[in-house]
């Protein structure tokens, strides 16, 4: 999908209406000539009624600064501990960032505001070291920023903190991003950054619920590039503060924003909370959704094509497997009581979601249903992926007498010579 197709944008509108977003940009972004593209983005999703909050990095400003002042920085990105050389640095580089990032907002009629929202306190001694100033968010001022959202303008948040006494610390904007999150029950957490995404042992990680990145991050952190640790580590901690999906995406590609958003694929990489999947019966809506997803294996002859019309008189057999409300696979299960035996029938994964284990869960879950109704066996045809449902599913080759007669008869006038593949439940 086009993210400048509307209708495709419409049926996202509904669902995130006077939601809340959080984009956090990182400071090399900023600067990045697509970055005025991105605020473009920004004022499309204003339009939408999205409520959006932009907090920003400054890591790439301040190694510049400390760079064009031969000054050796000892924290670029909020976490390490931060001198008070540093301090002036990041103060440098973070209003000169504000300051832009108003310009463009102000340039696409974007009414903004920077704030100082984040209350924090030193991070202290850690591990024997004085984090000196090097600030930890201790609360979000929700008040403050609801107000401006309210009032349609966009608050700017930069990664200093100040205590009730006015000092200012530096603080990590990963962290900063979460914090506020949390504190505005945001649908989503967007981090724009130098990278496609969350990369794991070099390959890149599309969508993952997170609980499996959590458990990734505790046994094979080091997996993780280092460009992308931090993120990885602040998504899963999104997610676990109530966040729904969090997503890194490429802030140099063109309308990168709006095609995370507004696409099934996205971009990026997109970590959900558990809730953000599931499988559940078709409905009579479905019948053109599946029609579109099996026609992709009618296409590549793995599965017989069937009309709209068959669709909708046999809704009842099939499921769907939904990701943020969208059809991306179904499967069918066709059962037989005279016989009691059951047939998985119609498995197809749309393609922009293949090698996500999403078959493996559905098969599992005929299987489930088909034990639950108490059938003897589960059978299955297929021309091309046999293999995997021998080695995925536990089934067995077996031969069309092992097919109901009704079936037998439709399986002789195919002409398709499928394989018969055969699974005991009992």
């Amino acid at each position: 999908m086009k993210p400048t197709d509307l209708r495709g944008i419409l049926q996202y509108i509904p669902r995130f209406r006077e939601k809340t977003f959080i984009i956090s940009v990182d400071g090399a972004i900023v600067t990045d000539e697509n970055f005025a593209n991105i605020l473009l983005d920004v004022a499309v999703l204003r339009s939408l009624n999205i409520r959006v909050v932009l907090v920003h990095g400054a890591a790439a400003q301040i190694k510049s600064l400390a760079d064009e002042q031969h000054i050796v920085a000892s924290n670029l990105d909020g976490s390490g501990v931060t001198d008070a050389a540093t301090l002036k640095l990041a103060l440098t580089g973070a209003n000169r960032l504000t300051h832009e990032i108003l310009e463009g907002l102000s340039a696409n009629d974007l009414r903004a505001a920077c704030t100082n929202a984040i209350i924090a306190h030193p991070m202290g001694i850690l591990q024997g070291v004085d984090h000196l100033l090097t600030g930890k968010v201790e609360r979000v001022d929700v008040d403050l920023l609801q107000t401006l959202i309210a009032q349609g303008i966009v608050p700017v948040i930069p990664p200093l903190g100040f205590d009730g006494d006015g000092k200012t610390y530096r603080v990590n904007s990963d962290n900063v991003a979460v914090a506020v999150g949390e504190a505005l029950k945001a649908v989503k957490l967007i981090f724009i950054t130098t990278t496609d995404g969350l990369f794991c042992q070099g390959k890149l990680i599309r969508q993952m619920i997170v609980g499996e990145l959590t458990t990734l991050l505790e046994k094979n952190k080091c997996d993780f590039t280092s460009e992308t640790l931090s993120k990885a580590q602040h998504a899963a901690a999104a997610c676990r503060a109530g966040v729904q999906r969090v997503h890194v995406i490429n802030g140099c590609v063109d309308e990168g924003l709006l095609a995370e958003v507004f696409s099934n694929e996205g971009i990026g990489t997109l970590i959900y909370a558990n809730e953000y999947q599931q499988i559940r019966a078709a409905k009579k809506k479905d019948a053109r959704a599946i029609q579109l997803l099996t026609q992709k294996g009618v296409q590549s002859d793995e599965l017989v094509k069937r009309t709209r019309a068959s669709i909708e008189k046999s809704l009842g057999d099939y499921y769907i497997f939904e990701i943020d409300k969208n059809p991306v696979a179904c499967v069918a299960l066709y059962v037989y009581p005279e016989h009691n035996k059951g047939e998985l029938a119609s498995l197809f994964v749309n393609p922009s979601h293949e090698n996500q284990g999403i078959g493996r869960k559905l098969l599992q879950f005929v299987e489930a249903k088909a034990r639950e109704a108490g059938l003897s066996e589960l059978l299955t045809l297929s021309t091309q992926a046999f293999t995997y449902f021998q080695s995925k599913g536990g089934f067995a080759e077996g031969t069309p007498d092992d097919l109901p007669p009704a079936r037998r008869e439709k399986y002789d006038q195919s002409g398709r010579n499928s394989k018969v593949l055969v699974k005991k439940l009992k």
